[in-house]
Parts: C-alpha cells; structure tokens; sequence
C-alpha cells in the first residue's frame, strides 16, 4: 500500500475503512494494515498538543511518512471512519513510562481496547501498566 501513488493509498484506506464494517477482527486489520507504514522518528510540521497543526488524514496519507503521532492519528481516523465505529469514543493518548522514560501514542477505542502500544495486537485498556502517565488526551471527531 505505501509504495502506491497517493491516489492509491487513499483508494487502498478506503477499501479498508469498507472492509472493517464486517471484518471479525477489526483491530487487528488496521494494526496490520499501518504496521508497515514509512517511519520516521519526528515529524517537525506536526505539533501533537497543538490540533491547529496536524493535517489532515488525506494529508498523511499524501506525505506518507509516518512518525509514532501520525500513525496513531491513522489508526484512530480509520477506526472513526467507518459507520461500525462512528459512536464509538476513539482516543489518542500520549503515555509517559516513568520507569523507561519512553513515550508512547496510543488509539483507545471506547477505554476497552489500546491500539498501537503492541505493534502488532490489540490489548486491553485495563492492561496498561501501572508505571505509564498520561500526558496528552485526544478525541477523535468523525467530523472533518
């Protein structure tokens, strides 16, 4: 999908968003479906406490580089996208592990599920480790 002309990754996310509706699996679809998303570590044009920054999905998806904020933007719009979701409260949470010092941008779907902490399952809300703070909460609007 990411080597793709533009035209064709956002084609490629649609027929995705399409195939959630039904899928037995969901989440795991979309983990598996942004896991080989082009990484970069910081995208210096994105301000992730700062929503007046971030562009726009059909923006991402033209870039097509991907830092830990905008793959978890990616992964909460395609779940919000889709008409089995759009009821659903999808988050994205910055997570602080004190303990490691590391940072974490993690898609909560309806405080059950986490998204994007296990790049490749989905966990339980409730398994988020104890040593983890939140720094930064964002709801994501179906609206755009």
């Amino acid at each position: 999908m990411f080597k793709l002309s533009p035209d064709d990754r956002i084609s490629s996310w649609v027929s995705l968003r399409a195939q959630l509706e039904t899928c037995e699996d969901p989440f795991q679809s979309v983990i598996d479906f942004w896991h080989d998303a082009p990484y970069v570590p910081y995208n210096r044009s994105v301000d992730q406490y700062n929503p007046k920054s971030w562009p726009t999905p059909w923006e991402i998806i033209d870039e097509n580089q991907y830092d830990d904020f905008t793959k978890a933007l990616m992964i909460g719009y395609t779940i919000k996208f889709t008409n089995r979701f759009k009821n659903s409260v999808i988050i994205v949470r910055t997570l602080i592990d004190k303990d490691k010092k590391t940072c974490y941008n993690v898609v909560s779907i309806d405080e059950e599920w986490v998204l994007n902490f296990k790049d490749n399952e989905p966990m339980l809300f409730k398994n988020i480790p104890d040593s983890f703070s939140v720094e930064n909460i964002i709801e994501l609007s179906s609206s755009w």
